[in-house]
């Protein structure tokens, strides 16, 4: 059996079809098949705009948002292998890390520069959207979900703050929820969710953790996944052109 006639026989076998369902992209069927059922291809409309794709047009800034999103979880797993969400050991266990722990001070401050820098590209981002326009029909639904995406940034971001449980986190969180109990009708309550009683305490520090690490991760995941899908389905970025300037 020569070479030709094995790979031949590879590519018509099962194992072959199981990871790419089509045959070798010699065709334009094949070819278009492997474009589509790639799913980095296939993130990617099927026609843009060529005004989209300048860079000054958008900075990139969704981009940027979505790779210290990945920064974050990433450096945030590292950290938990050694963060003890305790009232007694979580600053020693912070300060164990920066000073014991190697590459521990560069995972910390990575983490959190990165999340005040995805702060900071989040509300770019919202404004260029807003700037251009992009969030009018028929992406409404796209812009509802990327102020969703705000709001559980800044909770990312204000959960993460009382961790380090040193005086700045605590008394920054104190007077958070302070604030947020002045809310009408559901303020009270609403603190008391938060903090797990009536001050701020173990219970808050486990409520912060958890949230912290599991539940807006999780919600900015999925909403990040159908973000990017309605960019995809609406297009790629929208651009002010005239119907007939699309390429």
């Amino acid at each position: 059996m020569n070479l030709t006639s094995l790979t031949s026989k590879l590519f018509e076998s099962r194992l072959w079809r199981s990871f790419f369902r089509h045959g070798w992209p010699d065709n334009p069927l094949d070819r278009s098949l492997a474009m589509t059922s790639n799913i980095f291809f296939h993130l990617h409309p099927v026609k843009v705009s060529r005004k989209s794709l300048v860079w000054s047009y958008s900075f990139g800034l969704g981009v940027i948002s979505t790779i210290l999103f990945g920064v974050l979880v990433w450096t945030g797993v590292l950290l938990m292998f050694y963060y003890v969400p305790s009232v007694e050991r979580a600053y020693p266990t912070m300060k164990e890390i920066q000073l014991s722990v190697p590459l521990g001070q560069f995972t910390r401050n990575m983490h959190r520069w990165s999340a005040h820098a995805m702060v900071l590209a989040v509300i770019l981002h919202m404004a260029r959207v807003f700037y251009t326009g992009a969030y009018k029909p028929p992406r409404e639904f796209n812009w509802i979900i990327g102020v969703a995406l705000l709001l559980l940034t800044l909770g990312a971001s204000f959960t993460g703050y009382l961790l380090p449980w040193d005086q700045l986190a605590y008394w920054a969180i104190t007077v958070g929820t302070n604030i947020a109990g002045y809310a009408p009708l559901a303020g009270q309550v609403m603190r008391q969710m938060m903090l797990g009683g009536s001050e701020v305490g173990q219970n808050a520090l486990i409520r912060f953790y958890t949230l912290h690490i599991a539940v807006f991760p999780l919600l900015i995941t999925l909403l990040v996944s159908l973000h990017i899908w309605r960019v995809r389905k609406d297009g790629g970025l929208a651009v002010n052109d005239a119907p007939n300037s699309r390429d």
